[in-house]
């Protein structure tokens, strides 16, 4: 592995990642436009109560949670690009379908297949990045940077057309996703050089994949202290504007939504700063400070009844441990997964979307509780994912595999 003094910048890219991280760009930007809207689009125009809308809301984000390991198969047997191809073109056609119809049944289920679209992209693109990217998969935090800049300029478009008109609405994603689509197509032979040659003999069956993947002890771990830090990371947009209406009353939105565009823009700034630090300190050590700053951040969440100052001090510590944890999961898998099983591994990972299904749920029942149950559970329950997140290397810096079912082969501890 290269000393800190020999590691690339995150911003020097080459042609490949620059493609993927531009695909990426638009992806979020779709995903941002349209996503923080739906709550209100769904409650507007199916007649569907709280629980319901929060019943199809949450049901996108499982479908492609608990639909990836499948879709990632499929990448492995099939190809990343010919798949991603297909899921594009199903974007493209939800949303355009999304500005047409008005009858409620459809919207749900129209809503429904996005969650489908997205188990037919993610785990190829991230498939393709990291097969683009460095041995520590520093790539990820690029890709997490991306989806930033997304979540700056995605709400911002979307809020601007949402009550225009519906087909003003919906053809934004279409459009974002249309490009993304052609740029695949246009670059395809760029991107099908992404994938290794296939081995000798036949892929393995489904049957084989499926428990190859579910059998691998560390990726479960990686997988359960991603549902962790999303489970945390979750009460920023649930319970935490919750919290602050006890305080801020009527003067919460405009509180909130500052805290929110403060904490997008410190994202992008400590990016660079956090990969500086992670080239010098072991993978333990960061997870520790990534947990410690949310810790941090919640008491002083916690503390914002003395004052407004605050609430900004407690974004800018989320902001450090949002960046150190967040790309962390993708980041343990690129190193883990084999060329063959990285779709299935990618695909398998996207069950920790389960922690923004599960967070704010129970983050409701710990508040009304009381804000001291809820601040010391929530500052306390992220160290979880510290041992879950560590991934075991053997002595020559790669990981340890097992070669069969029933051999394996002793990590070394790391960091």
């Amino acid at each position: 592995m290269a000393g800190p003094a020999e590691r690339t910048p995150l911003w020097r890219l080459t042609p490949a990642q620059r493609l993927l991280e531009g695909g990426e760009l638009l992806n979020s930007l779709a995903f941002f436009a349209a996503m923080p809207f739906a709550p209100l689009y769904l409650t507007g125009h199916t007649g569907l109560g709280k629980p319901g809308v929060g019943a199809v809301v949450g049901a996108v984000a499982l479908t492609a949670a608990f639909g990836g390991l499948l879709g990632g198969m499929i990448v492995d047997r099939i190809g990343a690009v010919p798949l991603m191809r297909a899921g594009l073109v199903a974007y493209v056609a939800v949303y355009g379908l999304l500005a047409a119809v008005r009858a409620a049944a459809p919207i749900v289920v129209l809503f429904l297949l996005l969650g489908v679209a997205r188990t037919m992209v993610e785990p190829g693109a991230k498939k393709l990045l990291s097969h683009a990217a460095d041995d520590e998969g520093r790539m990820f935090r690029v890709r997490y940077m991306t989806l930033c800049v997304g979540g700056i300029g995605g709400p911002a478009i979307g809020g601007a057309l949402y009550h225009v008109s519906p087909v003003a609405f919906f053809a934004v994603p279409a459009f974002f996703y249309a490009c993304y689509l052609v740029v695949v197509l246009i670059r395809n032979r760029a991107l099908m050089a992404l994938q290794p040659p296939r081995g000798h003999g036949p892929p393995p069956s489904s049957r084989e994949s499926v428990l190859g993947t579910l059998r691998d002890r560390r990726l479960l771990a990686v997988v359960t202290g991603g549902i962790v830090v999303f489970f945390v990371f979750s009460q920023l947009e649930s319970m935490i504007p919750l919290y602050m209406k006890g305080q801020y009353g009527d003067r919460t939105e405009g509180y909130f939504a500052a805290l929110f565009i403060t904490n997008a823009v410190l994202a992008l700034a400590f990016q660079l700063p956090i990969d500086k630090v992670s080239g010098r300190l072991g993978r333990t050590t960061m997870i520790v400070a990534g947990a410690a700053n949310f810790t941090i951040a919640y008491a002083c969440f916690w503390a914002s009844t003395a004052g407004l100052a605050w609430l900004f001090a407690g974004i800018v510590f989320w902001t450090i441990g949002e960046g150190i944890l967040l790309p962390m999961p993708d980041m343990a898998v690129h190193e883990m997964a084999s060329d063959e099983r990285k779709g299935a591994y990618f695909g398998l990972s996207e069950v920790r979307q389960l922690g923004f299904f599960l967070g704010p749920f129970a983050g409701g029942f710990l508040l009304d509780a009381g804000s001291t149950p809820f601040f010391l559970v929530m500052g306390t329950f992220i160290f979880l994912c510290v041992p879950l997140l560590r991934t075991p290397r053997n002595h020559r810096g790669t990981l340890a595999l097992p070669s069969s079912p029933t051999e394996t082969t002793p990590p070394a501890r790391l960091g």
